[in-house]
Formats: structure tokens, C-alpha cells, sequence
């Protein structure tokens, strides 16, 4: 099975593997499921003080990554690599399209990845235009760079090689799954603070366990993401 290829461009190479180096995830690493690379356009700059930043065009406060040391960056990302079609290249954006389960499990059947960690107020427009980059998002807020978010899509993808997770099929039963969430999870002892497992986990009549958490799940569903609730009904519907 071939290595799963993650590219990374930063100014704070320091921040990776971070907490992809610790769990499944690091373990993963350790073991050569999927290997990380990392590339800071600093490498690229000129002078003595190693400038990849300039001020906004047309005035406004902030300044901006330069076009120049980023495509350089992203190409040396891809050295080496003859069909980039098969390592998508994407920018961490809060203006980007917003990233789902199912754009995650797309991108895990990928050969890798590449992804830009903007800083400041965020870089310049050509470079993603040159390059075709595709804007993602992991929600509508705003971080200080794209490196938390870049290690947030980096575990997504990670723990669904085959072979990262203590039990793979495992993922088949989270949320998101069917366009579902997942239902309420319990553990020992049978009662807590006056709190008990529901009895029906207890019974041992797995049919009934089953039905119970699809029922949970579509309730939670319904109550928490209303986007998903008319997703499943819609999907639930066509496959009757």
C-alpha cells in the first residue's frame, strides 16, 4: 500500500507534526500509512531580513503573503509528483466552501494532499488564481493562520487510511454517516450522579440496541443539524 503524501506550506514549520504526533494519528506517522512535508516559503525569500509580506494593494490594514514565495513553495510541494490530479491543492480560508464528511472521504482516496496556511490578512489573489487553488473552510470564524485548521483536515483524512484506527470499521458508524449524527454513547459503572445507562443497552438484544440508536440518531439529527435532518429524509425517501 503506498504512503499517503501530505504537503504542507507555512511560515511556522515549528507547529507540525504537533498534535498529528500523538495517538492514532502519530502512530500512523511513525508506521509510514502517511508522511508529512512541510514548506515555508521564508525558504524562497530574498534579503537579509527574509521578507514574504507586503502591504494591501489599494490601501487597508494588515499586510498580505506575496504571490512570488508561495508558488514557489506549492511547486516544490509537487516535485516530483507526475499527476497532480491526484494531490489536491488547497488554501485554508474562512471565505473558502465550507468542508464536509463526504469532501474529507473524497480527498482520503486521493495519493495526498497539499495545503497553504495563509497568515496576516491572507495572500495574494494571483497565486491562487496561477495555481488553481481551491478555498476550504472549517467554519465561520477566524483563526490567527491556517495551521490548526490544516492539522484539523490533515487528522480528518488521516484516520480513515485503512489501517489507522484500532477497529476501521469503526468510522462507519460516526456522525455524519447517512447523514446522521451519532447517537449517545455510554460507559461503566451502570449509574452515576443519580444517572443510569439507558436499560436497553443492557439487555444484550442487539436488534433493539440497533433501533434504539437509529432512533437517537435521527432525534439528535433533528434537533442539532436541521441541514442534515432534511438530507437523510430526502435520501431515506429516494431509497424506498
Amino acid at each position: 500500500m503506498s504512503i499517503y503524501k501530505v504537503k504542507v506550506v507555512t511560515l511556522f514549520p515549528e507547529i507540525f507534526p504537533g498534535v498529528l504526533g500523538i495517538g492514532n494519528i502519530g502512530r500512523a506517522l511513525k508506521n509510514k500509512l502517511w508522511s508529512l512535508k512541510v514548506v515555508n516559503p521564508r525558504k524562497f525569500a530574498k534579503g537579509v531580513h527574509k521578507s514574504v509580506d507586503g502591504t494591501t494593494a489599494g490601501g487597508g490594514p494588515g499586510m498580505i503573503l506575496k504571490s512570488e514565495m508561495l508558488s514557489k513553495s506549492i511547486l516544490e510541494s509537487y516535485k516530483g509528483i507526475k499527476n497532480k490530479s491526484d494531490y489536491p491543492l488547497l488554501y485554508l480560508s474562512p471565505r473558502g466552501k465550507s468542508i464536509s464528511q463526504k469532501m474529507i472521504e473524497k480527498l482520503s482516496k486521493k495519493k495526498g494532499v497539499v495545503l497553504i496556511c495563509g497568515r496576516y490578512e491572507g495572500v495574494d489573489q494571483r497565486v491562487l488564481d496561477y495555481h488553481n487553488v481551491e478555498e476550504v473552510s472549517i467554519g465561520d470564524f477566524i483563526l490567527a493562520g491556517g495551521e490548526v485548521a490544516s492539522q484539523a483536515v490533515i487528522e480528518s483524512i488521516v484516520r480513515l487510511i485503512p489501517g489507522t484506527l484500532g477497529d476501521d470499521s469503526s468510522k462507519d458508524l460516526e456522525s455524519f454517516s447517512n447523514d446522521l449524527l451519532e447517537y449517545p454513547q455510554y460507559t461503566s459503572p451502570k449509574k452515576w450522579k443519580n444517572l443510569e445507562i439507558p436499560q436497553v443497552l443492557l439487555s444484550g438484544h442487539h436488534k433493539k440496541i440497533d433501533k434504539w440508536r437509529l432512533e437517537m440518531a435521527e432525534k439528535t439529527t433533528k434537533k442539532n443539524r436541521p441541514d442534515l435532518w432534511k438530507n437523510y429524509k430526502k435520501n431515506k425517501t429516494l431509497s424506498k
